[in-house]
């Protein structure tokens, strides 16, 4: 579907413009960064589902958070480790719109995560009494369903208004990841449209 919609069937990431052995030096950093990004959300979703006294609404959306940030770093970091050994390495048209979908699914989800977690807060210490009533499991469970939701619709608006663009000029994206705002500077079209949603949604989240 994706090759009927535009002539470029990849790209290139040209990430950091930088000589080799700076690249090299990124690369052991953003490895170990990487590394211990996704041990210390292991670990939090390790002790969270072990502790029974964890299993609370607060650590509930501490858990969702984790998987937020991993999915973040799994989704954005291999392939910037990739592209600082080997900048010419190509990224196909379709795992640029995938990373892409992911992207913008887990950004607006980890604002509106944050949201629920201030909520929980402010109902813990101005309703204490009434905490576990209002902040019921039911309620948990439809606010982080909402969450996602929300975010992965934000994210499949936009994806769809990208894929109706043709691509048919310059395949270099001057980003270390397939930033939505980058990948449309490319495209063979008025993209208007796509910057007036992308505004939209961000005023959205943050007023959120």
């Amino acid at each position: 579907m994706w090759e009927n919609q535009t002539s470029i069937t990849e790209f290139i990431l040209r990430g950091f413009l930088l000589g080799p052995r700076m690249q090299l030096v990124l690369f052991s950093v953003f490895s170990l960064f990487y590394t211990f990004t996704l041990l210390g959300n292991g670990t939090i979703l390790g002790l969270i589902s072990m502790d029974s006294r964890l299993h609370t609404p607060m650590y509930f959306f501490l858990s969702h958070l984790a998987v937020v940030d991993m999915g973040y770093a799994c989704n954005t970091v291999p392939r910037m480790l990739v592209n600082l050994l080997s900048p010419t390495t190509p990224i196909s048209f379709a795992e640029c719109i995938t990373q892409m979908l992911l992207f913008l699914t887990f950004a607006p989800m980890e604002c509106l995560l944050l949201v629920v977690m201030s909520y929980d807060r402010y109902v813990a210490i101005c309703h204490p009494l009434r905490y576990s009533v209002i902040m019921s499991w039911r309620i948990c469970i439809s606010l982080t369903v909402t969450s996602w939701t929300c975010g992965s619709i934000l994210a499949l608006v936009h994806v769809i208004l990208l894929l109706r663009l043709p691509f048919c000029g310059p395949h270099e994206i001057n980003h270390f990841f397939c930033e939505i705002v980058s990948v449309l500077k490319l495209a063979c079209a008025d993209t208007s449209l796509n910057l007036v949603v992308i505004f939209a949604a961000c005023v959205f989240i943050l007023v959120t």
